[in-house]
Formats: C-alpha cells, structure tokens, sequence
C-alpha cells in the first residue's frame, strides 16, 4: 500500500495525529509514504527541521514535493530569490521521481513565488512528466504528485481557481501515454475524480485523482477531521479519518 499524507502545516500539527501516524505505519508497514506538498506552516527553519524528523522516524520510504506554504510568505527577498532555500536544504530535489516494488512516482513541482495559492505547470514541465510516463513500467501505478489538484467539483469555484490554467491538456497528454493516479492536497478535503468522465478523455484506462485532507494540522477545513488516504496498486483508495475517542485513524465507512 501507498500511505498518501498531505498538507502537514508543521508549525500547526497535532501530536496525537503524529503519534497515531506513526502507530498506523508500524502495524501496516505501507511501501511508500508520499506527502504531496505543504509540510510547514510558513516555511520557516525549524518547522522543516521537524518534518523531516517525523517522516524519518517512520523508518519507511517517503516521497514529498512543496506546497504553497513551503515558500517564504513575509519576507519578501527570500521569496522572490530562493523561495525554496529551506526545503531544498531538508528535501533535495523539487520534482523527484521514485520507483517501488508495486510504484512508479513523479513529483510536480506546481508552486510559483509570484502567486499565493494558484498552481502553474509551464509547457516545459508538462514534456517532461510525458516522457517519465512513458518509461514507467507497464506492471506499475503511474503517480503523479503535485500540491495543488488539476480538478475539483464544478459547483467549487473557491478552490477551482487555484487548478492550473493547463490542467485538461496536460492531462490527454499525460492520460494518453498512460498516467494512473493523481496525488494532491491543498483543499484540506479528501475526494477522488474520475478524470475520464469530467474530462471526457475517452481512455481505456482509468484517470483518477485523489485529493488528500490535512493530516496532522489543527488548520481543518469547515471543522472535517484530519484524514489520509490509502492506494492499493489495483488503484483502489481508502480514506481515514482521526477519531478523537480513539486516539487512531479510522477507515472510513
């Protein structure tokens, strides 16, 4: 299984979320942990000194890409000239690519200084990912993980502004030659979308995106409960939701 955390807000996270992460990793051992993208609150040092502890105290592969938040929001210059100082010194690389037994993973770095919360993929980026796609191997699931999603419910205008202007031709490109599944969060609301149908990509195969709640942050959307997401590598998905009583995430029903 893939364990899809998201929107992380170090600076705002809730122990007793971490704790139970950490308790889920260890009686499910999941293949890959991915987190597609705001790992700190406001992207200050010590806030991805703690994230980076936490993922690697699951003793577990993991996978992340930045987040709107994972930029400097106040201070100015750092934003406009390294905007990604701090994540890349903890992090590495911004659009890593991962290969696991049942996995193939290609991160998207969708987060420009010069907006605050919308997504934007360049011509670029969109050539790219196509031609990982077609080197990922046949008898794996072709991820794609970015912060921002590339499709949210149509009567959503609030947060269908912050999908990328180029989300629908990028994904024929990217549907095409033979892309899965779609990882993101942003929203801090858990969904998944059958892109062929709102598309209308007329694939053979399955499109979907998966869009991840807040996984340990006290910043919840419209008082939901923290929540993550499971992947199977048949494409099945499985939401969990943090039980106060319980103290443990719960699948959800």
């Amino acid at each position: 299984m893939l364990l899809h955390l998201s929107d992380l807000h170090f600076g705002t996270q809730r122990q007793e979320c971490l704790d139970a992460i950490q308790r889920f990793c260890l009686e499910h051992e999941p293949e890959v942990i991915v987190v597609s993208g705001d790992l700190t609150q406001r992207a200050r040092y010590h806030e991805f000194y703690q994230c980076k502890q936490f993922l690697q105290q699951l003793n577990l592969p993991y996978f992340v890409v930045p987040g709107n938040h994972d930029i400097p929001l106040y201070h100015l210059v750092n934003r406009i000239f390294r905007p990604f100082h701090y994540y890349q010194l903890f992090f590495g690389d911004l659009e890593p690519i991962l290969e696991t037994q049942n996995y193939y993973l290609i991160g998207l770095n969708t987060v420009r200084p010069y907006y605050h919360t919308k997504a934007v993929i360049s011509n670029k980026q969109i050539m790219q990912v196509q031609q990982q796609i077609q080197q990922a191997p046949v008898n794996k699931l072709c991820t794609l993980v970015s912060h921002q999603p590339f499709y949210t419910a149509q009567h959503d205008h609030h947060h269908r502004s912050d999908c990328p202007a180029q989300a629908e031709s990028a994904l024929r490109q990217w549907g095409g030659h033979g892309l899965n599944v779609l990882l993101h969060g942003h929203f801090h609301l858990s969904a998944v979308y059958d892109l062929n149908q709102h598309f209308q990509l007329g694939l053979q195969h399955g499109v979907y995106e998966v869009h991840a709640g807040t996984s340990c942050s006290n910043r919840l959307y419209k008082k939901l409960t923290n929540s993550f997401n499971v992947i199977y590598p048949n494409g099945e998905v499985q939401h969990y939701d943090f039980s106060d009583k319980q103290q443990a995430f719960i699948l959800r029903c």
